[in-house]
C-alpha cells in the first residue's frame, strides 16, 4: 500500500535498511543507541532493522563499550565477508581486475598488459572475462556472494534501455561499443549478477570521495592524469559524481593534434602521452621500447637528478610547460565550478607527485579568478594507483546499499509466488 507521498511499506523498509547499513559502513562500529540519532530512526525501528540485517548475515557484533551506569552497549558493524565485488580498470597500459570483500579489502588481483594496439574491443572483452574468471577462482572467492562487477573505462558512457552501457571512446577508437552486452554475452556469471560500467575518472572520483582525500567535501573535482586527462565533478546536486571530458577543453587554437582528432585540446599538452612525445620532439631520449610509465620515470629522473648532477634542461622545460598547461586547465574548473578541493590522481599524476604540485598550484592561481582560487585546495589523491579499480568496485556496493542490502531475487522456479511475497511484505517488523 502506498502512502500520501507515494512510498510503499516496502520502500520505507528498504530506506531504513539503507540508512542503517550506510551509517554502520562509514561511521561504525556503532551501538543501537548511537544508530538512532545517526539515522533519524526511532529506537524500535533501529531494533527491527538491525535484527533483520543480522538475520541476513549483513551485520555482526564487533565488541562492546561501557554505557553511563548501565549495561555495556554492543557495537555493530557491516560484516566484511557477507558480500564481494569485482572492480575492473580498463586503463591505458593494462586491464586490472580485483576482487574485494565488503570492507574493500583486496582478496585477489590480476593484470593484463595492453600494447599500443590493445584497445581492440574483442581483446578488452577477453581480458575482462578472463580476469573475472581468474579472481573468482582464488581461494578467498565466494562466487555466490558476488554483488556485481564494476568497470571503469575511458570515454563517455551512455546507459541505454536496450543495449545497456554503451561506450563512446573517441581517443581509443571506440564508437558506440555495447560493452555491457558484449561482456554479458561471454560472461560465465549468472544473469542475476549485474555489471556497472562508467567512466574511469568517475570511478576514481567515487573512491576518493568515499575513502580518500575528498571525504567530507561537498563540492570537489577529482582529476585523472594518465596517458590522457579527465575529471569527475562532485556537487550536492551530483552526489555520486559526473564525468566531464575536461581533457578535451580547447586550450590553444590551431594547437597540437589531440588523440581525439581535434586541435589544441588540453590532453594534447597535459597528458603523459603528449608530454613524452614533446620530450622526444625536443631531443629527449626515453628508454628504447619502454612503456609510458617507465618512460615517464626516466624523464622525471632526467629533470630532477640527484643533488650534484645537472638536470636535463629539455626534460625540465617540458615538465614546467606541462605544469602551466595543467594549472591553466585547473583554473577553468575553478572558475566554472568553484570547488572546495581539486584532487589529482591517476598513475601519471601520482608519479609526478609532490615535486610537480607546487608549480601546478601556482599556475592555477595565476589563471583563475581570485575569489574562487582563494577557497580551493589542490592536492594529490590518497588512494594510489588502484583508486580506479576501488571506485569501480564501489559501483555495485553503492547499488547494493541503495537497495537496502537485498540481493537480486533468483529467476525461475526459485522465486516466491506473488501471494506469498505480498503476505511477507505486509507482516509487521
Amino acid at each position: 500500500m502506498a502512502g500520501r507521498n507515494g512510498r510503499t511499506v516496502r520502500d520505507l523498509r528498504r530506506g531504513n535498511r539503507t540508512a542503517v547499513l550506510q551509517r554502520l559502513y562509514f561511521d561504525g562500529p556503532l551501538s543501537r543507541f548511537e544508530l538512532g540519532p545517526a539515522t533519524g530512526l526511532s529506537s524500535g525501528s533501529v531494533s527491527n532493522v538491525v535484527a533483520d540485517l543480522v538475520g541476513d548475515g549483513l551485520v555482526e557484533e564487533a565488541g562492546s563499550v561501557d554505557s553511563d551506569g548501565g549495561r555495556p552497549r554492543t557495537l555493530l558493524r557491516v560484516a566484511p565477508h557477507s558480500g564481494q565485488m569485482i572492480g575492473v580498470d580498463v586503463g591505458e597500459t593494462r586491464v586490472r581486475v580485483e576482487l574485494f570483500d565488503l570492507a574493500l579489502t583486496e582478496l585477489a588481483r590480476t593484470e593484463r598488459p595492453l600494447t599500443p594496439q590493445g584497445y581492440d574491443v574483442d581483446v578488452i572483452v577477453g581480458h575482462i572475462r578472463d580476469g573475472i574468471a581468474e579472481v573468482l577462482g582464488a581461494e578467498q572467492a565466494v562466487p555466490g556472494r558476488l554483488l556485481g562487477v564494476g568497470v571503469g573505462v575511458p570515454g563517455i558512457v551512455e546507459h541505454t534501455p536496450d543495449r545497456g552501457a554503451v561506450v563512446h571512446g573517441q581517443t581509443i577508437g571506440w564508437s558506440a561499443v555495447p560493452l555491457e552486452r558484449l561482456l554479458r554475452a561471454t560472461s560465465p556469471l549468472p544473469d542475476t549478477v549485474p555489471y556497472f560500467i562508467d567512466n574511469g575518472a568517475k570511478t576514481l572520483g567515487q573512491a576518493e570521495m568515499w575513502f580518500g582525500a575528498g571525504r567530507g567535501a561537498r563540492n570537489a573535482v577529482v582529476v585523472l592524469f594518465g596517458s590522457g586527462v579527465g575529471a569527475c565533478l562532485v556537487t550536492p546536486e551530483v552526489e555520486h559524481g559526473r564525468a566531464v571530458e575536461w581533457g578535451h577543453l580547447t586550450v590553444r587554437v590551431r594547437g597540437r593534434r589531440c588523440r581525439c582528432g581535434a586541435p589544441g585540446c588540453l590532453e594534447a599538452y597535459a597528458g603523459a602521452e603528449s608530454l613524452l612525445a614533446r620530450w622526444r620532439e625536443e631531443g629527449g631520449r626515453p628508454p628504447e621500447g619502454a612503456d609510458e610509465e617507465t618512460a615517464l620515470t626516466a624523464m622525471l629522473a632526467a629533470a630532477y637528478p640527484p643533488e650534484g648532477t645537472a638536470p636535463d634542461p629539455v626534460a625540465l622545460a617540458v615538465l614546467e610547460e606541462t605544469a602551466e598547461y595543467l594549472g591553466a586547465g585547473l583554473s577553468d574548473l575553478i572558475n566554472l565550478f568553484q570547488p572546495e578541493r581539486i584532487l589529482i590522481g591517476g598513475w601519471a599524476g601520482l608519479q609526478l607527485g609532490a615535486r610537480f604540485l607546487p608549480a601546478v598550484r601556482r599556475h592555477a592561481t595565476t589563471y583563475a579568478l581570485r575569489h574562487p582560487a582563494d577557497k580551493v585546495a589542490i592536492d594529490l589523491g590518497r588512494l594510489g594507483p588502484d583508486a580506479v579499480t576501488v571506485g569501480a568496485a564501489i559501483l555495485p556496493l553503492a547499488d547494493f546499499f541503495a537497495g537496502g542490502g537485498r540481493r537480486p531475487e533468483p529467476s525461475g522456479e526459485d522465486r516466491l509466488p506473488a501471494w506469498r511475497t505480498a503476505l511477507r511484505e505486509r507482516a509487521p517488523r
